[in-house]
């Protein structure tokens, strides 16, 4: 670690304490993550961080949602938690055609949390990390691994549209995931959608979006074949795995001489 790189993460450890907060839990990978999200500007990189403290423990006082308290947005079994892609980074889809405009706002935003948190959750499994999802994840989260995201808009109708719930969903991975998008592809985007894919842009951050791919020519198909691998990819998009719905992805974490497995 060179002295400007030292210099950065005091600055920003500092800048925690001054606001009333600390970063003892957090490892420098973690830190990182909202520095680069703040252009390495340790205040703001701060004020972030702490934003992301006071959420967490409001929000997710438990450390996860359980799978009991979203049960309608599992149902309609429309995100699909795959393995790993060839850069190990966990490989979530979303099929449009699946989901409608949620009557429970506040489930639904839950169900964004519980899905991030348990994509994220599946790189320490098969990095076998101790169980910090399963105890303490609300104030306490290790590594910079990204997500590879696949939003599959084939089949969708007038009645799938959901501009607010995109939004939301974006704006809740910009504002309290840093750094945890990879790369997110959107494919068979519809002719209709192309008026409600540009209302959305404008709410999502310059480098959210440098990290969205709306697919548009076979080049781009076999990039994320590429990206993501066969082994994981399913069948209909080009692999040789199964879909594995969200709820029936099991994680198991090793710690401490024990194995604990959970789906929720």
């Amino acid at each position: 670690m060179d002295d400007k790189h030292e210099l950065t993460l005091t600055q920003f450890r500092d800048s925690v304490e001054k606001l009333g907060s600390s970063t003892v839990n957090c490892e420098e990978p973690t830190l990182m993550r909202f520095l680069i999200a703040r252009s390495m500007d340790p205040n703001k990189a701060a004020k972030m961080f702490v934003q992301w403290q006071k959420w967490r423990t409001s929000f997710v006082p438990s450390g996860f949602i359980p799978d009991s308290q979203v049960p309608d947005e599992l149902e309609a079994q429309k995100v699909y938690l795959q393995g790993l892609s060839r850069d190990g980074s966990p490989v979530v889809l979303i099929k449009g055609n699946k989901h409608f405009p949620p009557k429970d706002i506040p489930q639904f935003k839950k169900f964004v949390v519980h899905m991030l948190d348990k994509s994220i959750a599946r790189i320490w499994h098969f990095t076998v990390v101790p169980y910090l999802y399963f105890s303490g994840f609300r104030e306490k989260e290790i590594g910079n691994e990204k997500l590879m995201g696949i939003i599959d808009l084939q089949k969708m109708s007038y009645k799938n549209i959901d501009a607010r719930g995109l939004i939301t969903g974006f704006q809740i991975l910009q504002s309290y995931y840093p750094e945890r998008l990879g790369k997110c592809f959107i494919i068979n985007m519809p002719w209709f959608f192309v008026s409600v894919w540009k209302l959305v842009s404008h709410f999502l951050d310059k480098a959210t979006l440098e990290k969205i791919v709306v697919v548009s020519n076979e080049d781009e198909k076999k990039e994320i074949i590429e990206e993501i691998g066969e082994e994981v990819l399913p069948e209909e998009y080009g692999g040789r795995a199964k879909l594995v719905p969200l709820q029936d992805a099991v994680l198991n974490a090793i710690g401490e001489g024990r194995e604990l497995t959970t789906s929720a």
